[in-house]
């Protein structure tokens, strides 16, 4: 089985080669890293650019056209798919997803099709997020939850595991959302099809190093983006 961790950065030196040092640590058969870099102003893609010439499980995809979260997400998991992946994880490089949880989600993944690290399911924790953050996340997932009718408790949960056969049948070319959205339109097409979720307990911990690239304007296309998916599903073009 080959295994893909899928890695958007934008600005993520600091985080970048540790966050790699980890995943490559968890001695799991068969796996490979790919890095999907925004050609960061912090040159973060250097970096990875030089630890794939000594490690060949480690991969960079620098993106300089049609930037943003959605469409670094869309390519990655194109990437992953035209390499001959059999499970693609996709994660955060700002240790907000601990990568000790991978081997956790392949283990589900025997039972299910997509498994997803949860800040919301029974054993969860969130580290290092003031009242009004986690308000956001709470009145976030509720809309998505009540638009989408998405029987999943985190909706926003960018920790993610996929079998390969997931991502071909909800086609990644067809993907559209630009930003941060990208993350509802995979699972509301994944919900769609059918496919088992499951959802495991992580501690989330906000970032330590670097910004947080999320703000109002990300936020409120976010919103805006599912409202578009739903009338899309209402009027049959997904």
């Amino acid at each position: 089985m080959k295994t893909f961790v899928m890695v958007p950065t934008y600005n993520e030196k600091e985080n970048i080669r540790q966050l790699i040092d980890c995943i490559l640590k968890l001695k799991i058969k068969n796996l490979e890293i790919i890095v999907v870099d925004d050609n960061s102003p912090d040159e973060t893609w250097k970096i990875v650019e030089k630890i794939s010439k000594k490690d060949k499980r480690v991969h960079l995809l620098l993106r300089k056209k049609d930037k943003g979260r959605g469409s670094a997400g869309k390519d990655g998991f194109i990437y992953c798919i035209k390499n001959k992946a059999d499970v693609i994880i996709e994660m955060d490089a700002d240790f907000s997803h601990n990568p000790k949880y991978i081997p956790f989600m392949l283990n589900e993944l025997k039972k299910y099709d997509v498994v997803l690290g949860s800040r919301r399911v029974k054993g969860s924790k969130e580290m290092g997020r003031g009242f009004l953050r986690r308000f956001i996340t709470w009145g976030a997932n509720l809309y998505i939850t009540l638009m989408l009718g998405i029987h999943v408790k985190d909706c926003n949960s960018g920790f993610r595991c996929f079998k390969s056969e997931v991502i071909e049948k909800i086609n990644p070319y067809k993907l559209s959302s630009k930003g941060p959205a990208i993350v509802q339109e995979v699972l509301f097409k994944v919900h769609l099809k059918g496919f088992k979720i499951k959802e495991i307990p992580i501690t989330f911990t906000d970032r330590t190093k670097g910004k947080s690239k999320l703000g109002i304007k990300q936020l409120t296309a976010g919103y805006f983006m599912v409202l578009k998916l739903k009338l899309m599903h209402v009027f049959g073009e997904i």
